[in-house]
């Protein structure tokens, strides 16, 4: 059963956040992103989801403490794990991700998962860069991917 979809206002623009039903996220919609087509309800994940989102966006949360469940193949999972292991205020590459899972000829899959995080800003995947030094890609736009990394402290 899937959950509903709520939208909310930060300093980014409109952030939607979708649940699993069952008291997990398993989506969060950067603005401009495409909705999936879903009864607007809100539960007490999403609600909280919200609020860490606006505290770690106004620099009051380094870390989240929100149930996930994030849809993807078993290398992307990986991937996403990875990506939710780098520390608030580090950047690390797509080559280094690909590494630290096994594979160290995968990071442009690496980059491809990045590109599928069903679940951006909590599975960081802003602070994730090309190896030498670029922003690579950002679902939510590099603009934002810049912001971000503005919020973190993080060059660039």
């Amino acid at each position: 059963m899937k959950g509903g979809i709520c939208t909310y206002m930060t300093i980014i623009g409109k952030v939607s956040i979708s649940d699993d039903g069952v008291g997990n996220i398993d989506g969060v919609y950067l603005p401009n992103s495409n909705l999936p087509f879903r009864e607007c309800r809100e539960s007490p994940v999403m609600a909280e989801a919200e609020c860490q989102i606006n505290e770690y966006l106004t620099g009051k949360r380094t870390v989240f403490d929100i149930p996930i469940n994030a849809e993807g193949t078993d290398f992307q999972k990986s991937v996403w794990r990875e990506i939710s292991r780098i520390s608030y205020g580090e950047a690390i590459s797509y080559k280094d991700i690909a590494e630290r899972i096994g594979r160290p000829n995968s990071y442009r899959a690496v980059g491809n998962a990045c590109g599928a995080n069903p679940i951006p800003l909590i599975i960081p995947c802003h602070r994730v860069i090309a190896s030498d030094g670029g922003l690579g890609g950002f679902g939510g736009g590099l603009s934002l991917k810049k912001k971000l990394r503005e919020i973190e402290g993080i060059g660039h």
